[in-house]
C-alpha cells in the first residue's frame, strides 16, 4: 500500500505493566484483578483514541492479547498493525502500533549488544584511574526495530523503541557476597544498587547508540527512537544515545550525521516555558519519555526532509493517587507532530 504523507505523528507511551488478569509480573508486583485490568484497558483505549498517532512506541508490554484486547475496546484494531510478536506474558518487552500501510519488512527485537560494545579500559592514559571492565552481554528489554514508509520514495524510515534500565537500585541482598558479610555491605544497599542500576542503563544506552551508528552514519537515513530511557534530556545516558549534535537557530545550516535532536528540546525553542514532564516520584518531575530524532528532522538541518510541527505531553492523569484504581499509567505520554517540507 503506497503512503505519501504531509504530515505525521508519532508517540511514545510506557503501558504501567499491561498484563493479563492474574498473571504474574515482576517479583513483588501484584497481580491485576479482572476489574483492575478492565479499569487499565478503558483507560488506555481512550488515551489511544486522543492520541490518533500514525507511529506509537509502547513500553512494558507483557501480553500481546491485552494490547489486543485495548485496540478493541477503542475500535481500532483495524486502524494499527501491532507489532509484539514477543509478548506472551512471561517479561516486558518493547512494542509498537504502525497505521496500517506504513509499515515495511519484518519488526526485529534485539536481545544482545553489538559486538562493538566493549567497556573495558586499562587505564593506561590516566594512571591514576584503576582499570575498568563491565560485563553485559545485552538489554534488559529487547529493543524493537522497524522501517515505515511515510512517503513513497525512498529512504525508509528507521525505527527504535526501547526501554531502559530503570533508576529504581538494583536488589542485591539475595546475592552471595552479601550474605556472607552482612553487617558490612546492609547500610550501603541504595549506594550500590543504584550504582549497578546506573552502570547497567549507561551500558544498555550505549548498545543502542552503537546500533543507531551502524544505521546513521555517512547516509540520509531518517532515524525516530522512542522510549521510556529511564533519564532526564542533558542526562549522560541521553547524550551517550542522541552524541550531542549541536543545536542551530535560523537557516537550514546545520544537521549532524550521527546526531539525534531530543523532541523536548524543539519544543523549548518554542516556548517562552518549559513545563515539560512525563513522570512524577517522590514529588520529583522529570522527563524520562522520549523522542529522538535524526538531522531528516530537524528544522535546522541542511538535510532536513520533515519539519518539526510542535510537541504536546499528556500527564494529568500523573496526579492520580492511585493508578490501580483509575487504571491508568505512572508515565506521561509524549506526541511530536511533523510535516513534510524539506530544505530544498
Amino acid at each position: 500500500m503506497a503512503m505519501n504523507l504531509d504530515r505525521f505523528t508519532a508517540a511514545t507511551v510506557n503501558l504501567y505493566n499491561l498484563q493479563l488478569p492474574g498473571k504474574r509480573m515482576n517479583p513483588g508486583q501484584q497481580r491485576w484483578t479482572q476489574d483492575e485490568y478492565d479499569r487499565k484497558i478503558t483507560w488506555l483505549a481512550a488515551q489511544l483514541r486522543s492520541l490518533d498517532a500514525d507511529i506509537i512506541g509502547l513500553q512494558e508490554l507483557w501480553h500481546r492479547q491485552a494490547m489486543t484486547d485495548a485496540l478493541d475496546r477503542a475500535g481500532l484494531t483495524d486502524a494499527y498493525d501491532l507489532l509484539a510478536t514477543p509478548a506472551n506474558g512471561q517479561r516486558i518487552v518493547c512494542a509498537a502500533l504502525v497505521r496500517t500501510g506504513l509499515l515495511r519488512g519484518t519488526p526485529r527485537w534485539v536481545d544482545r549488544f553489538p559486538d562493538a560494545v566493549r567497556l573495558e579500559s586499562s587505564s593506561r592514559t590516566d594512571p591514576q584511574a584503576p582499570a575498568i571492565s563491565v560485563s553485559i552481554p545485552g538489554f534488559s528489554r529487547p529493543v524493537l526495530r522497524f522501517q515505515v514508509a511515510l512517503r513513497d520514495d525512498p529512504p525508509l524510515t528507521e525505527v527504535f523503541v526501547a526501554h531502559l534500565k530503570s533508576k529504581l537500585p538494583t536488589r542485591v541482598d539475595d546475592e552471595r557476597w552479601y550474605e556472607e558479610q552482612p553487617s558490612l555491605f546492609q547500610p550501603h544497599l541504595t549506594a550500590i544498587g543504584a550504582a549497578l542500576a546506573t552502570i547497567r542503563r549507561t551500558a544498555e544506552a550505549t548498545g543502542l547508540r552503537v546500533m543507531l551508528t551502524e544505521v546513521m552514519k555517512a547516509n540520509n537515513t531518517p532515524v525516530l527512537v522512542f522510549g521510556d530511557l529511564n533519564d532526564g534530556q542533558h542526562s549522560n545516558t541521553i547524550n551517550i544515545i542522541t552524541d550531542q549534535p549541536h543545536y542551530l537557530v535560523g537557516e537550514s545550516r546545520g544537521g549532524a550525521d550521527n546526531g539525534l535532536y531530543a523532541a523536548q528540546t524543539l519544543q523549548e525553542y518554542r516556548d517562552t516555558r518549559d513545563v515539560y514532564y512525563s513522570h512524577v516520584y517522590d514529588d520529583l518531575r522529570e522527563s524520562l519519555d522520549h523522542v529522538l530524532v535524526s538531522e531528516q528532522f530537524y528544522d535546522n538541518s541542511r538535510r532536513r526532509l520533515w519539519l518539526f510541527d510542535g510537541l504536546i505531553i499528556n500527564n494529568d492523569h500523573l496526579n492520580d493517587d492511585d493508578h490501580r484504581a483509575t487504571g491508568s499509567s505512572d508515565h506521561g505520554q509524549v506526541k511530536v507532530r511533523f510535516r513534510w517540507k524539506p530544505y530544498r
